[in-house]
């Protein structure tokens, strides 16, 4: 999923994704992803990011509440700033994905959802993904590509049209089943000689239900 972590917030939404879009192995560096987070999983996030591609340090609290049913909530410090997004997944049996949903609503600066569509193709070890999001007044498409080595190393990629976006490059490693982190460097679309570092630290709790052990939960990213 792409534009949308945060502790504070996270212990209040419990019972419930601004520059650029973020994921973690979950998702990938730039985009939001077609998979769903698992009911009963709540994951919190520390995410690092050069200014320019948005808020410096936020916090993201996310949480599966149905097979079908995922939602985020971010917290920026500087600017001060609640970002809310959520997905839905319209077909969620792989290898085919596909999902609606919105993210960047930050009703704290008056900033508007930003509506997206996205499928995926996800194999045991490439996964493939493919949408449009409305940002901004205008219709952006979004790209994306990951290969699983295992079930601890992950390289990805992403691109997100406009000029203001990027394409990024990284991977994630999953440390242990519950905690990974996710570094990248974003090259930007208007000057690709603009280079921007970005990391995300998570760890998920298994609220409720059983802990699928195949699962690699994936964050909404933060625009």
């Amino acid at each position: 999923m792409k534009h949308l972590t945060r502790v504070g917030l996270a212990m209040s939404f419990l019972a419930v994704t601004s520059l650029s879009a973020h994921a973690t192995t979950k998702g990938l560096s730039q985009i939001v992803t077609p998979d769903l987070q698992e009911p009963g999983d709540l994951s919190l996030s520390l995410q690092i990011q050069d200014k320019r591609i948005a808020n410096p340090y936020q916090l993201q609290a996310e949480m599966g509440f149905t097979k079908w049913v995922e939602a985020a909530v971010f917290r920026g410090f500087d600017p001060d700033e609640w970002i809310i997004g959520t997905e839905i997944g319209l077909l969620t049996k792989e290898p085919y994905l596909l999902s609606i949903g919105f993210i960047n609503w930050s009703p704290h600066l008056g900033v508007d959802p930003q509506p997206y569509i996205e499928a995926g193709y996800y194999t045991e070890h490439h996964k493939i993904i493919a949408g449009a999001i409305h940002a901004d007044y205008k219709n952006e498409a979004i790209l994306g590509y990951a290969y699983d080595f295992n079930k601890t190393w992950r390289v990805q990629v992403d691109w997100q049209s406009g000029k203001e976006n990027s394409s990024t490059i990284g991977f994630t490693c999953n440390v242990s089943r519950d905690f990974q982190f996710n570094p990248a460097i974003y090259f930007s679309n208007d000057d690709p000689g603009r280079i921007f570092g970005y990391i995300v630290f998570t760890y998920t709790f298994n609220l409720w239900g059983e802990k699928d052990k195949n699962d690699s939960t994936h964050t909404l990213p933060l625009k």
